[in-house]
């Protein structure tokens, strides 16, 4: 949805520290359902979590909504961060050092939760929107495929995609909003 983005880029583009947290409530059930899905430690979802988030809110002013929704940024930012970890042997925190974010040590119940959420389907989410907002979701937001290029591939215009990719995006959170 136009809106959807238009609002997270203004979220983003404010600074205010409510209109971030506005942000990171919207986006965090997916971030971790996406991130769980490939990390099997709590610790390591948190980790990875709340890195993508402190780099989302480091370099805010990068995002721009016309390339797509802001979910996918936040996923591109994740997906970088795993397979920067698995490079490493750890999760990185350059940017909630930068930010002077104290280090967070987590209860059981705390891991549990994050566990939890990390366990959320998100294939069966997936399977659960049309074939065509599917198909638009995976290629753009997780393989990075250009709107452009899946245009050209469906022989229709680049808003044509965009739409089924921002309708998915939709489906998806209101779903996965209703699994946490």
């Amino acid at each position: 949805m136009r809106s959807d983005r238009s609002s997270d880029a203004r979220l983003l583009a404010s600074g205010k520290p409510t209109d971030f947290g506005v942000f990171y409530d919207r986006h965090l059930g997916a971030v971790t359902a996406f991130v769980g899905r490939r990390v099997r430690q709590p610790e390591v979802i948190f980790d990875l979590v709340a890195e993508t988030f402190a780099r989302a809110l480091e370099h805010r002013t990068h995002y721009e909504a016309a390339r797509g929704p802001a979910i996918g940024w936040l996923i591109g930012i994740a997906r970088n961060l795993i397979m920067d970890a698995g490079r490493r042997g750890q999760v990185e925190a350059a940017s909630r050092v930068r930010l002077g974010m104290a280090p967070v040590e987590l209860e059981d119940e705390q891991l549990e939760l994050i566990a939890e959420r990390g366990a959320i389907d998100l294939a069966s989410a997936l399977a659960s929107l049309p074939a065509e907002q599917r198909d638009m979701v995976i290629r753009r937001v997780v393989l990075d495929e250009p709107y452009t290029a899946l245009a050209a591939d469906l022989r229709c215009s680049e808003q044509v995609v965009r739409k089924r990719v921002s309708r998915g995006l939709a489906a998806l959170r209101a779903t996965l909003g209703e699994e946490r």
